[in-house]
């Protein structure tokens, strides 16, 4: 185990991670720091027992991500560990399992999310997880031959499925003459399901008692195709498709990630201008993921969906002009952005202020008709109850915690960009439902408003010679051997982190992606057991997941 950081810990850091080390005393055999924070090397058959000393005694209730790789000599799984009430404490959990039993012991009795990341591990990588209560793949088929992101993978060996393998697994029993319940498949289909998503439901008449998402429809290999790619320019236009309704939040997360794996500075003002971009972004969601809901909510096409199409599109050509492009942006670029605020730069402004001006009036069109609406209300308002204490079991963020009244934002909690300088407001709501989840993302609309004004005041004024739109950044990046680190923001959706190790070479030997709406959306069935059909249809839209990052 080697650690790339050891000397470049702030010195807080190095106190909180000499106390960690004493709270698990033998249960660390090992040090392994990352750039973003102290590593601790855990035996296999002992993950629980730190996680949960971790959890119980030092206050790490959030398990922000699992990063499963392969090296020569071993296997590893790094549990990526934070606190929901300041997630700039942080520690990597590191467990190595030899290369001829990759077999390590299962997280998830301390924290249930870890059964969705676990899967996933197993599934690419290959390691299994002893007592995991369902360790079968989650992205791939069930009959899937092999775990690409294994070393020994071979990419040309044909994978032959048999109708065998993809016999109905209900054959023998949908059609008893004593069954009380019915199996049901929603999906896959789209855009019913938000995307390509499989839901094996189990109904006592209408209502749920089983709830299985069943993911992978639309695996792009995505953290395969950055890990062929190079640091400076080749990766940065994968990303805008992870999310695609508010993308170039996701630029952010891997500039993140790189720009602290490789210690490049931002300038200021290309700082200002990426928090601009981004904000415009977060409210292109928001839009989307309103209109799209009440759709599923009460079938309203010709109002709600249209008016919030109506402002996303109007908001899409601000960032066009801004970008070049009407969706896939690449805006950023490493130690910066591509370039300035397009010419003549009072015409751009004045475009973005004024629609900024009549966003007022058009949130009061949107409660009028959607939140005031008695229709939308008995629908929404207690169905889908996510309590907090269940949503940080799940690692649920964004919007859908937030609705559950916590408080939790990368943008103000480890704060990056220009949010720090700026003044804006987190929104919560108690409501833990449907409703809430609405409520909070329309009160996020005007929260993005009031950034975005804010930084169009603040590049108004900038003097001139001063604006400058990226730092020297070397033309091929080679980050040291065996630096590795996790950083993530705070994306439409939640929580988007990226982690990464290198290996002295201008690629990633490992690329990590962590998907807020993968998280999420494994919540979906605490929120939907025991409810009726149409409640679990609710719940799932009120998530606002996206296929396209949840299966990456």
């Amino acid at each position: 185990m080697s650690s790339q950081r050891g000397e470049r810990l702030p010195a807080v850091q190095e106190l909180e991670a000499d106390e960690l080390a004493e709270l698990l005393g033998d249960l660390a055999i090992g040090r392994d720091d990352h750039l973003n924070a102290p590593g601790f090397v855990v035996r296999p058959d002992e993950v629980q027992t730190a996680l949960t000393t971790l959890r119980d005694e030092a206050g790490f209730d959030h398990l922000s991500c699992l990063s499963a790789q392969q090296y020569e000599d071993r296997y590893e799984s790094i549990y990526h560990l934070k606190k929901y009430a300041d997630p700039t404490q942080e520690v990597s959990i590191v467990v190595p399992t030899p290369t001829d039993a990759p077999v390590s012991q299962t997280a998830e009795p301390v924290y249930r999310t870890a059964e969705w990341h676990e899967r996933e591990a197993y599934d690419l990588v290959g390691i299994e997880y002893e007592g995991h209560p369902d360790l079968r793949r989650i992205l791939l088929p069930q009959a899937w031959k092999g775990h690409p992101l294994s070393n020994d993978y071979d990419q040309n060996r044909p994978q032959i499925v048999t109708l065998e393998a993809h016999r109905n697994p209900i054959k023998h029993d949908e059609y008893a003459d004593n069954a009380d319940t019915m199996f049901l498949n929603i999906g896959p289909h789209h855009p019913a399901t938000h995307g390509v998503l499989h839901i094996e439901t189990v109904l006592d008449g209408e209502q749920v008692l089983d709830v299985r998402p069943d993911i992978g429809y639309l695996h792009r290999c995505e953290e395969q195709m950055a890990q062929s790619g190079k640091y400076r320019h080749e990766i940065m236009p994968y990303p805008d498709r992870w999310d695609y309704t508010a993308n170039m939040t996701n630029e952010w997360a891997y500039a993140r990630a790189a720009e602290d794996l490789a210690d490049i500075d931002v300038p200021e003002y290309a700082q200002i201008l990426r928090t601009l971009g981004v904000e415009l972004s977060r409210m292109t969601g928001h839009f989307l993921a309103l209109g799209t809901f009440a759709l599923d909510v009460y079938g309203d096409f010709t109002a709600i969906f249209q008016y919030a199409f109506r402002d996303r599109e109007i908001v899409q050509n601000i960032l066009e002009d801004l970008t070049g492009q009407r969706m896939m942006y690449n805006y950023f670029r490493l130690g910066g952005v591509i370039w300035d605020v397009p010419e003549p730069r009072r015409e751009f402004f004045d475009k973005t202020l004024d629609f900024i001006d009549g966003l007022p009036a058009t949130m009061e069109e949107y409660h009028d008709l959607l939140t005031s609406n008695e229709i939308f209300q008995l629908r929404c308002v207690d169905t889908g109850i996510l309590e907090p204490d269940v949503a940080k079991q799940y690692g649920v963020t964004g919007p859908v915690a937030r609705g559950s009244g916590i408080d939790y934002d990368l943008r103000r909690d480890d704060p990056y960009g220009y949010y720090d300088q700026l003044d804006w407001d987190v929104v919560t709501e108690d409501g833990c439902d449907n409703y809430a989840r609405v409520l909070v993302r329309l009160r996020e609309v005007e929260q993005s408003a009031r950034i975005v004004e804010q930084c169009v005041e603040l590049l108004e004024d900038w003097p001139e010679e001063e604006r400058t739109l990226q730092s020297n950044v070397p033309r091929t990046l080679k980050p040291p051997m065996d630096a590795e680190t996790y950083r993530a923001v705070e994306g439409a959706k939640g929580e988007l982190g990226v982690y990464i190790r290198s290996d002295n070479t201008d690629s990633p030997a490992r690329f990590k992606i962590r998907s807020p709406c993968f998280h999420n959306l494994s919540a979906l069935p605490e929120m939907s057991e025991g409810e009726l059909v149409p409640d679990l249809i609710a719940s799932l839209g009120s998530l606002d997941i996206v296929l396209g990052e949840v299966d990456r």
